[in-house]
């Protein structure tokens, strides 16, 4: 037996090995890891008799208990979407914002998942918040064309602008320079008599000219005073929120080229709860009457 080697320096034991001169010392384990050690390899073969683990040639070996993770992701999201379409079920039978008003869990649901379709789907055109651009209408003012009560917004959503749905909302304005019905001359004064409603300056004379020009062409839509009317989908001229620009060029443009955005119908695209929640979410962006 050969003899055993004591470290001069520590005192303890050598496993007979050295590297460059540099012994290596026989020091046991500590009992508190060897413990923690066994009790893990313990742990480990019950845990492969209660839980799936072993592959084999058909499958493997479910476990004792028969637990499945995929089982119980597919039952958690089973019940989210049961809690979803119950809430859903309740948004769609209320006719006015103040009914989903009245109930904060059913405003909050309505207002995160409408956040989320606005996202995906209306982001795009009207911005990020609602801020819209030229062309596209904002909606985080009070100005609405087509009516800003829940069900108002809810059947715009719906059934789109001029979208081409049955039922879509639909209104003209008549391109009357290239029609010839207008000159270039009547379209200037008219666009500065238009301007002046939401307080631009303009021309008397111009206003005079264009007065009799408005009543012919334009009262039957935006009224005497131009106020607009939203039951046809008429503009507001007196407000100064001009959705294809104010500037007298744009007007001018307007009035010669006529206007015809399409906002899309999103019946068929959308569940009606889901239209329901984004309606609700399009009102609290600030301008919702």
């Amino acid at each position: 037996m050969a003899e055993r080697e004591i470290d001069e320096t520590s005192g303890v034991e050598t496993t007979g090995h050295a590297w460059d001169g540099i012994k290596e010392l026989n020091n046991p384990l500590p009992r508190w890891w060897l413990i923690i050690f066994w009790i893990c390899v313990v742990w480990s073969v019950i845990y492969w008799v209660l839980m799936p683990s072993w592959p084999g040639l058909t499958g493997h070996f479910a476990g004792v208990r028969g637990h499945s993770e995929r089982k119980n992701v597919a039952a958690a999201v089973a019940a989210l979407e049961a809690e979803r379409q119950e809430r859903m079920a309740r948004l769609l039978s209320v006719e006015s914002i103040d009914a989903v008003e009245q109930d904060p869990q059913l405003l909050e649901f309505a207002l995160n998942a409408g956040a989320s379709l606005f996202g995906d789907n209306c982001a795009t055109c009207h911005g990020a918040g609602g801020q819209g651009a030229k062309g596209y209408p904002a909606l985080v003012d009070d100005d609405w064309i087509w009516g800003g009560s829940l069900a108002d917004i809810r059947r715009t959503l719906q059934f789109g602008v001029r979208s081409g749905h049955p039922e879509a909302r639909l209104n003209v304005m008549q391109a009357y320079g290239d029609l010839g019905v207008l000159s270039g001359s009547e379209i200037g004064d008219l666009a500065e008599y238009v301007r002046s409603f939401s307080g631009n300056s303009a021309s008397p004379e111009a206003i005079s000219r264009a007065r009799p020009l408005y009543e012919t062409h334009c009262v039957s839509c935006h009224g005497a005073e131009g106020r607009g009317d939203q039951a046809l989908g008429a503009p507001n001229l007196s407000d100064a929120i001009w959705l294809y620009g104010g500037e007298r060029a744009d007007v001018a443009q307007t009035l010669r080229d006529g206007r015809g955005g399409v906002m899309p119908a999103w019946t068929g695209r959308m569940s009606e709860e889901q239209i329901t929640a984004l309606a609700v979410y399009v009102h609290s962006l600030g301008g919702g009457e």
